[in-house]
């Protein structure tokens, strides 16, 4: 039985069907797939806790992906991808994903993001306006 995410984080779910678009010459999901998967739904999780001030403020960059393949997904197969916030601090925070199908954990992804500061276009320090969005401990 799943046991994440963590009680103590914020988190997002979302469930769809794999497509025929997603299916590669070995007949099950591409990894590149996957990976487009955790981008998506690190952005609409993004998209749900922050709001316009934040925005005009600042932008995240994907800087490490850590991806463990552990089971195939096929077409037609229900798939839920789960997310949640971890560790944060400095410029950066942790993103977590898990990728399943029923109870299968297929993939499990560890997202470094470093936060941008959209004038400056370099990266700026996590300050609570972030971390307050994210109900994570600061450093």
């Amino acid at each position: 039985m799943k046991n994440f995410p963590p009680k103590n984080t914020v988190s997002h779910q979302e469930t769809f069907n794999v497509k025929k678009s997603d299916i590669d010459v070995l007949n099950h999901v591409n990894n590149v797939v996957y990976l487009q998967w955790v981008n998506d739904i690190a952005e609409k999780h993004w998209d749900i806790l922050s709001n316009n001030t934040i925005n005009q403020k600042y932008f995240w960059v994907a800087i490490r992906h850590e991806i463990d393949y552990l089971q195939q997904a096929f077409l037609d197969d229900e798939i839920t991808v789960y997310t949640w916030v971890g560790e944060t601090g400095g410029v950066r925070s942790i993103r977590n994903v898990h990728i399943y199908r029923g109870e299968t954990l297929l993939v499990k992804t560890k997202t470094t993001w470093c936060l941008i500061d959209i004038k400056t276009l370099k990266p700026t320090r996590i300050k609570e306006d972030i971390t307050d969005l994210f109900n994570v401990n600061k450093e």
